[in-house]
């Protein structure tokens, strides 16, 4: 395995902020759950007086959600994520990845297995609902069940006029190539439907590109940086036909690994291809809220947005989703309580640490319960899928969708795509 150097962690000054943005560390009260903690392990094994094989730093090292809550707020701009994915892939030398991680990964890089297993999925999902809980297996159900289209929360409210801005010309549209991913490929392909349909709706001409796949997300923050770099070489090899589109992302986690491809790359033959690629990736909100967003039908939903952590502290993307949201009118947005916290999901950590997982995931749900929003929105998609299976396992209906389906909803009732 060629594994990258640990490094970004010179800065810290184990001041503390980290500290409380840190959700394991609230959880656990453990000084070795909380960044400053970690990266104590991590220095000592860059400086060799840790080896990869010591449980302790394992340990600690896997209950790290990678959430990087902690970036933003270190004053010394350390580099957190960074490090933490080379120690991973380190570790990974000394101990296998752990074997559910493994097989997630495998699927997920694999259309072979991807799309039939998938496809299985699909065919189970309408009983999900009913199996869903608090159990292990219940959980893992109403995970399934947060994938569902959820068109039927769209039909409120009474027809109006059409459009309060012309449709646009389509001879001067941008041209945005569509990035699928994976899980979005085979669970949210409604989401993909919903992003294609609202940026045609807005004067884009939306695209999908073929021998696109996996961004390799989970297999780097598992410590499998080999098959992440072979995902990202694909990608990038699949995306180099179309130099001068922006590549439109619906997933936060997916959209945060393409920004880092040219890191993840360095010192590769398509190293450059990489770091073009990577400049190239634009949220979806991010290309809505760059243009004048066509206002559809109104919905009279209270929406209750929760930011992944991959959007707002990989990304630093805040704005663009609200404005989304805000440009929907009747729309009420609704605050919860630490919205900014991570939800528990993070790739497979729900997965291979389900206790801690479900701890942090418990304040989320509470927080969003007392908020009592009709629907939540979110942009990504483990987090639809632990944020719905968390509020089915205490009985609530609340549904849990990307913030586009929302304006897809408004502009599907405002006879958009009837012109």
């Amino acid at each position: 395995m060629n594994t990258p150097p640990i490094s970004g962690l010179d800065p810290c000054v184990h001041c503390g902020f980290c500290l409380q943005a840190c959700p394991t560390y609230l959880a656990t009260g453990d000084e070795s759950d909380s960044p400053r903690g970690r990266i104590v392990l991590m220095r000592s094994l860059a400086r060799g007086s840790l080896s990869t094989t010591e449980p302790t730093l394992a340990f600690h090292l896997d209950r790290c959600l990678g959430c990087l809550a902690c970036e933003p707020v270190c004053p010394s701009d350390v580099r957190y994520g960074t490090a933490l994915e080379a120690t991973r892939a380190l570790i990974a030398q000394s101990r296998p990845v752990p074997l559910v991680a493994r097989m997630v990964n495998a699927v997920m890089a694999d259309r072979r297995l991807r799309r039939p297993l998938l496809g299985l999925a699909r065919l189970v999902r309408p009983v999900a609902g009913v199996l869903a809980g608090q159990s292990r297996l219940g959980f893992a159900f109403g995970m399934l069940r947060a994938t569902e289209n959820g068109q039927r929360w769209g039909k409120q409210g009474q027809k109006t006029e059409k459009a309060s801005l012309p449709a646009p010309s389509a001879s001067s549209a941008p041209s945005a190539l569509l990035f699928t991913g994976c899980i979005m490929e085979g669970l949210f392909s409604h989401v993909h439907e919903a992003t294609h349909r609202t940026l045609s709706a807005n004067g884009y001409r939306s695209t999908r590109v073929p021998h696109q796949g996996c961004c390799g997300a989970l297999h780097a923050h598992t410590g499998e940086h080999d098959k992440a770099v072979d995902l990202a070489r694909r990608n990038v090899a699949a995306f180099a036909d179309c130099p001068e589109s922006v590549i439109a992302v619906n997933s936060a986690g997916c959209g945060a690994m393409l920004k880092e491809y040219g890191r993840l790359l360095a010192g590769d033959p398509l190293e450059p291809e990489a770091v073009a690629l990577s400049q190239r990736v634009r949220d979806v909100s991010q290309l809505l809220a760059s243009r004048e967003t066509r206002r559809g039908h109104t919905l009279a939903l209270k929406v209750a947005y929760d930011p992944p952590c991959h959007l707002l502290h990989a990304q630093r993307i805040a704005d663009a989703p609200r404005a989304l949201l805000a440009s929907i009118p009747g729309i009420e947005m609704v605050q919860h309580r630490d919205a900014a916290m991570c939800c528990g999901s993070a790739g497979s950590y729900s997965l291979t640490q389900v206790g801690l997982s479900r701890t942090v995931l418990e304040d989320k749900v509470n927080a969003l319960i007392a908020a009592d929003p009709d629907v939540v929105a979110t942009g990504n998609p483990g987090c639809i899928m632990q944020i719905g299976a968390g509020l089915a396992a205490v009985g609530s209906s609340i549904p849990v969708v990307h913030p586009i389906e929302i304006l897809d909803w408004s502009y599907a009732m405002a006879g958009f795509y009837d012109e």
